[in-house]
C-alpha cells in the first residue's frame, strides 16, 4: 500500500540516512569538508583536478574521469535559467539548480540496485503534456508512483520530504501558478532543500549525500547565493542580450523544453564581445551587477594539480566561472598543467571560430578585459592556458601559427566519435587517458 500524502512536513521531521542533521550546530560545508578529510587517506595518490564546465557537454566523459580520480572539483555556473529551471526560478526564486543537479546525478554512485533507484527518481523529467506532468508529480510527491520501487524508507522519507516541501512552497505562492510541464524531479528536490536551509551550500551537500557522490569530490557553484542571478552578454555591433537561455538556446520566450545538445540553433547577429551579470530586481534590470566568486572555487584552484576548461558552451556555459574578481589572479600565479578542452563542432555561440579565438574568449573573460576597466588583467593568453586537447576530425580549425603567437605550444590530438545530434566528440576513455598522460609527464 502506498504512503499517503498527509501535507507538507518540516524535513526535519524525517530520519537522515546520513550523518547530518540540521540540528548538529555544525554546517553543511564544514561536515562535507571533515567527510573528505577522513577519505583522503585510500585517494592521495590520486591527480587532483578542478574542472570549470556546464551542465551538458562535460557529463560524458564524468564516468570515465571517476577511473582516474575522485579527486575534482566541478564548477558550476547558476545562471541558467532554461527548462524546468525558468520555472522554479520564475516562481519562487533563487540561483538555477539545474547544471549542479545535473552533475551530481553522473557522479553519484550506480553500484547497487538502491543507488541505480535514486539516481533513476532523481534524474527523472515528467511529461510535456502539462495535465499529465501535474498528475504524475502528485503520485510522486505522495509516494504511489513506481519510481520509489527500490528506494529503502530512510531515503524514500528524507526525499519525500523535501519534495513536499516544494510543493508547500508553490502553494504559498498563491499568486503564480507553477507549470510542472517537462519538470524535473532531481530540480524540485534541489530546491526544496536549498529554501529549507536557506543555503545552496547546505542544499548541494545533501543532494550529494543522497545521490551518494565520492566524497572527495565537489560540486562547487562558482557563486554561492540563495539570490537569482541573470547572466547577460554584450555583442561587438553594441547588443546587449538578456539571459542564459536567449543567449545559447533561445525560445523567443516561450514555455519549451531546451534541446542543449542541438547546435542548429541561428547565429548571433555579431560575435560575442564578453558575458557579465546583470541585475534580477528593480527598475533598472539592464544594469551590471558583481556577485563575489565562491571562496571554495579559489581554494581549490590554488591546490590541484591540473586546471580543466572543459568543452561546451564557451560563452554561457565557460565564461560565466571565469569572468568573476579573483578567479584569473588565481590561475595565472599557478604552474600545473592547464588545459582547454575544444569543442568539436561549432554553435550559437562560436560561429566561425578557430582554437585560438576560444583561447582569446577565455584569456579575456579571465583578465576581464572589457569590464570595469579597475578591474582589468594584462596577462597573456600561456597564463591561462598552456595545452589543448584537440577532438580529432573535429570542425574547429587548429591554427597552430596563431596558437604559437599565444605562447600554446602543446596541442594534443585526441580519438574523436561521431554523435548524430552533436556531431564530433571526445572518446571519452581516449581523453581521459590523454589527460593521465599529460599528468604523468607533469610528475615524472
Amino acid at each position: 500500500m502506498a504512503d499517503t500524502y498527509l501535507g507538507p512536513k518540516s524535513p526535519c521531521l524525517y530520519t537522515f540516512p546520513f550523518t547530518f542533521s540540521p540540528f548538529s550546530g555544525a554546517s553543511p560545508r564544514s561536515l562535507s569538508f571533515s567527510l573528505m578529510a577522513s577519505n583522503c587517506s585510500s585517494t592521495t595518490h590520486q591527480p587532483s583536478l578542478l574542472v570549470f564546465s556546464g551542465g551538458t557537454a562535460f557529463n560524458g566523459v564524468v564516468e570515465e574521469l571517476k577511473k582516474l580520480t575522485t579527486r575534482v572539483a566541478h564548477v558550476l555556473p547558476v545562471s541558467d535559467d532554461g527548462g524546468s529551471t525558468a520555472e522554479i526560478v520564475r516562481v519562487l526564486g533563487g540561483p538555477a539548480v539545474g547544471d549542479i543537479r545535473s552533475r551530481c546525478l553522473r557522479l553519484s554512485d550506480q553500484s547497487t540496485s538502491e543507488a541505480r533507484a535514486v539516481r533513476i527518481l532523481l534524474g527523472h523529467r515528467l511529461p510535456l503534456d502539462s495535465p499529465r506532468a501535474k498528475s504524475e508529480w502528485y503520485e510522486i510527491v505522495e509516494g504511489s508512483h513506481e519510481l520509489w520501487q527500490g528506494v529503502s524508507k530512510p531515503y524514500r522519507e528524507t526525499i519525500r520530504a523535501f519534495l513536499a516541501y516544494f510543493q508547500d512552497q508553490i502553494l504559498r505562492r498563491s499568486d503564480e501558478s507553477f507549470c510542472f510541464s517537462n519538470g524535473s524531479i532531481g530540480n524540485f528536490f534541489f530546491a526544496g532543500a536549498r529554501i529549507f536551509f536557506q543555503s545552496l551550500d547546505a542544499a548541494i551537500f545533501l543532494f550529494s549525500r543522497v545521490s551518494d557522490i565520492p566524497a572527495e569530490s565537489f560540486v562547487l557553484p562558482v557563486i554561492s547565493t540563495n539570490e537569482r542571478l541573470t547572466l547577460g552578454c554584450e555583442l561587438w555591433d553594441g547588443t546587449v542580450i538578456r539571459g542564459q537561455n536567449e543567449i545559447s538556446h533561445p525560445t523567443h520566450g516561450f514555455m519549451q523544453p531546451i534541446d542543449k545538445d542541438a547546435s542548429s540553433a541561428p547565429a548571433l547577429p555579431s560575435r560575442i564581445k564578453r558575458v557579465f551579470y546583470m541585475s534580477s530586481e528593480g527598475s533598472n534590470l539592464l544594469h551590471e551587477v558583481f556577485p563575489t566568486v565562491n571562496p571554495t572555487v579559489l581554494e581549490q584552484l590554488r591546490s590541484v594539480d591540473c586546471i580543466v576548461f572543459g568543452m561546451g558552451s564557451l560563452f554561457t556555459s565557460i565564461c560565466p566561472s571565469l569572468v568573476l574578481l579573483g578567479v584569473g589572479e588565481t590561475i595565472s600565479l599557478r604552474s600545473c598543467p592547464k588545459v582547454l578542452l575544444l569543442n568539436g563542432t561549432h554553435d550559437r555561440e562560436t560561429s566561425g571560430f578557430s582554437a585560438s579565438c576560444f583561447v582569446t574568449a577565455i584569456t579575456d573573460a579571465l583578465n576581464r578585459t572589457y569590464g570595469d576597466h579597475h578591474n582589468c588583467l594584462t596577462n597573456p593568453p600561456n597564463k591561462y592556458i598552456n595545452t589543448l586537447l584537440v577532438p580529432k576530425n573535429g570542425l574547429i580549425p587548429v591554427d597552430i601559427e596563431s596558437l604559437g603567437s599565444q605562447g600554446i605550444f602543446n596541442v594534443v590530438t585526441v580519438d574523436s566519435i561521431h554523435d548524430p545530434k552533436v556531431g564530433v566528440l571526445f572518446d571519452p576513455k581516449s581523453l581521459i587517458q590523454a589527460l593521465s598522460n599529460l599528468l604523468t609527464d607533469e610528475w615524472a
